[in-house]
């Protein structure tokens, strides 16, 4: 009796602790599409976490490793509309609006949350796609459209055509089993 109540409780310590997934190496990329000027920026370095238990998702990014693949447009991004000296971080923290079921399918998911970038912080909705892999992994795709005055992220009037106002969000990551 003892043996199938310790087997059990392992059993169920086990499905709660395989509830948690984490990632260290995520991708988040920006899209600007402006009248003159097309551009994509990425970072390969986004960090999450999704706790289904506790209904739980907080991703985060440090904005020093996007990458345009024009140097010195990356450094005008961090200096002059990101100021990544005074605010070196963008972050995620929501729940889903209903919990997901982690299958092998492809589901669809919302998350609400607070967004916070440039030192401000809103209130979104972002729609993405969760699925179980064969090795316990979750992959997860999302995307959102963020305005950058939304943030007090300024576009110099000569940068207009060169800068869209709007910029498409997508993060893609593979989540592991927290251990």
């Amino acid at each position: 009796m003892r043996l199938l109540l310790f087997l059990v409780l392992f059993s169920f310590a086990f499905s709660v602790r395989a509830q948690e997934f984490q990632t260290q190496g995520g991708k988040a990329i920006f899209l600007s599409k402006a009248p003159l000027s097309e551009f994509t920026g990425e970072s390969k370095n986004l960090k999450g976490l999704i706790d289904v238990e506790k209904n739980l998702v907080d991703f985060y990014l440090d904005l020093n490793t996007l990458k345009t693949g024009i140097s010195l447009r990356d450094k005008h991004m961090r200096e002059n509309y990101l100021e990544t000296e005074k605010y070196p971080f963008a972050e995620f923290t929501g729940k889903f609006e209903s919990v997901p079921k982690l299958t092998a399918s492809p589901e669809a998911v919302k998350v609400k949350g607070k967004f916070k970038i440039h030192g401000v912080e809103r209130d979104v909705t972002v729609s993405g796609i969760l699925k179980k892999l064969a090795n316990g992994s979750l992959e997860l795709k999302a995307e959102w459209i963020i305005a950058l005055g939304d943030y007090n992220i300024e576009i110099p009037k000569l940068v207009f055509y060169e800068l869209a106002p709007e910029q498409q969000v997508s993060i893609e990551a593979t989540l592991n089993p927290k251990k």
